[in-house]
């Protein structure tokens, strides 16, 4: 039984080295069509650029092209990493599919405006392949915001009392994306052609099917608490893994937020052609940012050990917050100088801009380490003490001769910083003198 045992354990690995081989050209096929589909998209845009409909999020031209595509490149790639490696892995197999479908939705509606707008008749079914983009980001979306989130990192439910949520969520998404693409409504974008899968004569069904879109978002909710209670009951490494997800997912979250405040203090901000240009570049930046998704994906999967999470977390933390105050000083001081200037002179100097930029200047350094020491102590208070510990014991060893204290010393700091189970100091004897002459 046990010769047999092992014959069998060492003819086991021939069926996964196949399953991988598949996996492998199976997953760098599906991301080259994803980078065809990219690559046709911006053709296609260059040739029907004279008919593009305007856009008002972001810089806009041709730029909103490549804003809206680049995001999305390192979806199969990534994908295509993690599938080849981690072919068990459903989080590489989800990543592929998100980027394939928004590579595709992006390619048919450029493919419908080029043979509907710019050469009508020219390419075969415009309009059926058009109406693609009017729906597929539903389960590009859908499978980004719950699957994704839901079965991170290993790519497994948390446990099967999440298997309902599994089941509500692919079926949001499926009724959503029929619910869309039923719609007897009309294109404005692709000069006004009705959806020729639309029901025009059963429209109820079409919003029946649209009214489960209000349960997408409560998907995504609930596979958030599931993330964060995976956080919660996971080791040490799954925790590493999530860290990574959780602080794309946070900075993502955060731009959109500050999108929306600016919107509220600044109405329209994200509306209005006449923005300002800080306000479309940070819409492009936004935009962007849905890149650090995948990329995080693919350091907790493939590499969360070569990198320490904590760190990037820490610095992201001080910098971001000393950008954010050093910001709020210098327009402060300088809205605050000329207002001074304007009172005494009567007319608004350059002297205030050059008087704020000499104070962000001297206030750098100063706010840097008071921000530093803040996170730390707030958020690392273990590394905060044992920083602070290790920084008195390098004071005391300055002025401690006696072997014995030092020998306390050390013994106490190494418990303090490290926390071992148990500590113990060895030191080598005197050899004595040695014979000859010394060097």
């Amino acid at each position: 039984m046990l010769y047999s045992g092992v014959v069998m354990e060492a003819a086991r690995p021939r069926n996964p080295d196949g399953g991988t081989r598949a996996a492998f050209w199976l997953s760098w096929s599906v991301a080259a069509l994803s980078l065809v589909l990219c690559a046709a998209s911006v053709v296609l845009y260059i040739l029907t650029r004279s008919v593009q409909p305007p856009t008002t999020w972001g810089t806009g031209g041709d730029s909103a092209a490549f804003i809206f595509l680049v995001p999305f490149i390192p979806f199969p790639l990534v994908g295509a990493l993690i599938a080849s490696k981690r072919p068990e892995n459903l989080i590489g197999w989800i990543c592929l599919a998100t980027g394939l479908l928004w590579m595709l939705s992006i390619f048919t509606g450029e493919y419908a405006v080029y043979g509907l707008l710019v050469r009508p008749d020219s390419v075969p079914f415009p309009a059926a392949i058009g109406s693609l983009t009017e729906w597929l980001w539903a389960p590009s979306e859908g499978l980004l915001g719950t699957y994704m989130i839901l079965l991170f990192p290993d790519g497994k439910l948390p446990s099967r009392r999440w298997r309902p949520l599994a089941w509500l969520s692919g079926a949001v998404i499926v009724l959503t994306s029929a619910g869309v693409a039923l719609d007897p409504g009309s294109f404005a974008d692709l000069g006004g052609v009705r959806n020729p899968f639309g029901l025009e004569e059963h429209a109820w069904v079409a919003d029946a099917l649209g009214s489960f879109l209000w349960l997408l978002p409560v998907c995504i909710l609930a596979s958030v608490v599931s993330l964060f209670l995976r956080f919660r009951r996971s080791g040490r490494e799954e925790r590493q893994q999530i860290k990574w997800i959780a602080f794309a997912a946070a900075l993502l979250a955060l731009g959109f937020l500050t999108l929306l405040v600016t919107e509220s203090l600044f109405s329209p901000v994200g509306m209005n052609p006449g923005r300002p240009l800080w306000g479309k570049l940070f819409e492009d930046v936004v935009t962007l940012s849905y890149a650090g998704v995948p990329i995080a994906m693919g350091f907790a999967v493939l590499k969360y050990r070569l990198y320490d999470i904590d760190l990037v977390i820490n610095r992201a933390l001080v910098y971001g917050s000393l950008t954010a105050m050093l910001l709020a000083l210098y327009f402060g001081g300088v809205a605050t100088t000329q207002a001074i200037f304007r009172t005494l002179t009567g007319q608004e100097q350059q002297l205030a801009i050059v008087v704020s930029t000499l104070v962000i200047a001297a206030l750098f350094n100063p706010l840097r380490h008071r921000i530093q020491s803040s996170v730390d102590r707030r958020f690392y208070r273990r590394k905060y003490d044992a920083r602070k510990t290790l920084e008195t014991f390098s004071a005391t060893l300055r002025d401690v001769t006696d072997l014995q204290t030092l020998n306390g010393e050390l013994t106490r700091v190494v418990r303090e910083t490290m926390q071992p189970a148990h500590v113990s100091l060895w030191l080598r004897p005197d050899a004595g003198p040695t014979d000859g002459p010394a060097s």
